[in-house]
């Protein structure tokens, strides 16, 4: 008798909603994993959900409760803020890991990969974390750093491994966010630069695209930020806001184009056709832009740490200059980035990530 093909694996694949980048850099790990004859299960809400949908309309979707996590609307406020969120953040995860567990009731899943979503983990099913993050920045000192560091790994060591996503050693685009001086206390991979675009080249058509990103209210302020800076600005310009599912027609004032939202095609195309990229300091972003060698002036989120470190690292290192939102000013940017090195990172290959994907696949 002929033996009886097994099943292909089921992995939920579950991106936190913070922004859009970790859904967006989930888009290369689930093409791998269906390469690989794995059937995918998408664990998301809101926007991540509907940018994973457009992106694979037929993937089946675990709705997903969000953390619904609010920035400031100051630098300054923002630290209060996310302290003052730290129950209800508490509170999502516990959530999290309920839908989980009936999830697991009615249906079969064999993997889970989690994409900073720290509940999505139970005994007997392989589970991965994965994230950059591994040194979480404090405005507060060493101490209150280490701190922050034992809080995270607290929650990284109930997964099965981590995997970081920057690239090993010296090469890593992260910084000491990436490369602590001590790991977690599980199987550490590096996955090297998650994108879903591939470099090309294209007519230079367009002077400057602005991609508007983050959570509110800090995407707002930013997006009306920008639309004084290049109103009267004489380029040509394209504005992504960055809200999918949104079907509102793009604008045209002047020379500036505004559109609510663009697909993996369509935004590749704009970027490979842009002088300049106008963008957060988001490492998505970031490692979007080093795969197809886009030149990018950065912003970081007021007061979020992260970004604010990554910009300075990825200025000091002569990769993309950058200014605190406060300073910023369109001139003024314009004249750094005509000036600016922009020198090439030099990492190992873009597409690392595939045997630590096809290891952990072949080991389920």
């Amino acid at each position: 008798m002929a033996e009886q093909a097994s099943p292909p694996k089921r992995i939920l694949v579950a991106p936190l909603d913070w922004g859009l980048g970790h859904a967006t850099r989930c888009i290369p790990v689930i093409r791998e994993l269906r390469e690989l004859g794995c059937e995918v299960v998408i664990g998301a809400g809101g926007p991540p959900a509907r940018l994973l949908a457009e992106e694979f309309p037929s993937l089946e979707t675990l709705s997903l409760p969000g953390y619904g996590i609010r920035y400031a609307p100051t630098a300054a406020g923002l630290v209060l803020r996310m302290i003052a969120q730290l129950p209800a953040i508490a509170m999502a995860i516990r959530r999290e890991r309920r839908a989980l567990l009936g999830w697991l009731a009615t249906h079969r899943l064999d993997a889970i990969i989690s994409d900073n979503r720290f509940g999505l983990h139970v005994p007997g099913i392989p589970s991965v974390i994965m994230t950059h993050q591994l040194e979480i920045r404090s405005p507060f000192g060493a101490l209150s750093q280490r701190c922050l560091r034992q809080v995270n790994y607290h929650f990284i060591r109930h997964f099965d491994e981590c995997w970081v996503v920057d690239f090993p050693g010296a090469a890593g685009l992260a910084g000491e966010l990436s490369h602590p001086s001590v790991l977690p206390p599980i199987p550490v991979k590096y996955l090297g630069c998650l994108s879903r675009l591939h470099p090309g080249v294209r007519e230079k058509r367009l002077d400057l695209t602005v991609v508007i990103s983050g959570p509110e209210p800090q995407r707002t302020l930013f997006n009306d930020m920008i639309a004084r800076e290049v109103r009267d600005c004489g380029l040509k310009v394209l504005v992504v806001r960055g809200l999918p599912g949104d079907d509102t027609p793009p604008g045209h004032q002047g020379n500036v184009t505004t559109v609510a939202h663009l697909g993996t095609r369509e935004l590749r195309e704009a970027l490979l056709e842009s002088r300049l990229v106008l963008c957060r300091a988001g490492y998505t972003s970031v490692m979007e832009l080093v795969s197809i060698g886009a030149k990018a002036f950065l912003i970081p989120t007021p007061g979020q740490t992260e970004q604010e470190y990554l910009a300075g690292y990825l200025t000091s290192r002569g990769y993309f200059p950058s200014a605190p939102q406060k300073d910023f000013r369109l001139p003024d940017a314009l004249s750094q980035a005509a000036v600016f090195p922009f020198l090439t990172p030099r990492v190992p290959a873009m597409d690392g990530f595939r045997d630590v994907v096809k290891r952990f696949v072949s080991s389920l």
